[in-house]
This record gives structure tokens, C-alpha cells and sequence, in this order.
């Protein structure tokens, strides 16, 4: 790999990953944590999914939310509940019978996909609506993927590449954990 300029590599690689943390506007972070302080002080959860990296997301931000910022929330990465659900339900609609099993009213439902055209989501977004209940979605790739179409905050990195979407969606919501660790949790 002599050939390969790591510098020029990494140069490029940080300036396309601080572009993309960048262009979340103050206007929908501050939609997106005051409703996360609603959920809160209406005793409700937040419901975080994602597949993938997506997963591992949100069990880290679910986590943190919990313990830094005060505000439960919780995932849905155990095995035994996806197989359960995707057996008896398809695995297209384990996300939306989540939801319909375990939310209560007051609880926002956080659904993250790089692509936006999961499936799962994209039902889950069905009757997270449906049902009422504050809605957050983070996408990338395409501008008029599918999820994106939902929420009442909808965050969309401009990207197609897998991991500036993946490791933007992370940066956006640990920066509203530390929101409200700032302000003295929620």
C-alpha cells in the first residue's frame, strides 16, 4: 500500500465526517430535545431501533439517555425478541409489534436507518403515528427515502456512504444526551 496516501486519506475522510455533524440545524436538534424533554416530564420512555450498526446505536444512546441524562429509554437488541417477532410476524414487522406491545402513551419512539428504506422501520414509523406517540427518525442516503417521510422530527444526514451516516446519527444524538447533561439533565 505504498501508493496509498493515508494523509490526503484521513484529510478528506474528517472533512466529509465534520460536514455531516455539522449540518444539523439548531432548530431541529431544539425540536428534537424538547420533545425528548416532553417525553420526560410526561413519565415516558424513549423507544430507540435501529438494525446493524444502527442497533449497536441505539443500545449506546438508549444507555446514556438512562444514566447521564436521567431520561429512561430503552432497546429493543435482545435476540430472542427479534426472532420471536420476525417468526410469528415477519421480520419486516417485528419493529411495529414492539411498538404496539410495549409502548405507553406519553413514550417517543426513536427509529434510526442509514438507508431509510427498511422496511421494519418503516412500519414501525406506521404505527408509532398511528398510535400518537412522538415520533424521532434519523436517515441518510436518498433526500426522499421512505422513513424520512415520518416523524415529527425527521434528521437526515446528506450522505450515501454507510459510516459518515452511521457515526453522524451517533454524534447527533450523544450531543442531545450531553444537551442535557449540560442543562442539568432534562
Amino acid at each position: 500500500m505504498k501508493d496509498f496516501d493515508s494523509e490526503y486519506f484521513l484529510s478528506v475522510y474528517f472533512e466529509k465526517m465534520t460536514a455531516a455533524f455539522s449540518e444539523l440545524p439548531s432548530e431541529e436538534f431544539d425540536a428534537a430535545c424538547e420533545l425528548i424533554a416532553k417525553t420526560k416530564k410526561e413519565s415516558g420512555k424513549l423507544m430507540v431501533f435501529g438494525n446493524g450498526g444502527s442497533a449497536a446505536i441505539a443500545s449506546h444512546v438508549a444507555v446514556d439517555f438512562t444514566k447521564a441524562a436521567g431520561i429512561r429509554a430503552v432497546n429493543f437488541n435482545e435476540a430472542d425478541l427479534i426472532t420471536c417477532f420476525s417468526n410469528d410476524y415477519g421480520y419486516e414487522n417485528w419493529v411495529s409489534k414492539a411498538v404496539e406491545f410495549y409502548a405507553d402513551p406519553a413514550d417517543t419512539v426513536i427509529l434510526i436507518s442509514s438507508s431509510g428504506k427498511s422496511s421494519n422501520m418503516i412500519n414501525g414509523a406506521h404505527v408509532a403515528s398511528s398510535a400518537g406517540l412522538g415520533l424521532i427518525t434519523l436517515s441518510g442516503f436518498g433526500h426522499d427515502n421512505a422513513l424520512r417521510k415520518f416523524g415529527d422530527i425527521r434528521l437526515w444526514c446528506n450522505s450515501s456512504e454507510y459510516n459518515v451516516v452511521e457515526t453522524t446519527h451517533q454524534v447527533w444524538l450523544l450531543a442531545m444526551v450531553d444537551y442535557f447533561c449540560a442543562r442539568g439533565r432534562a
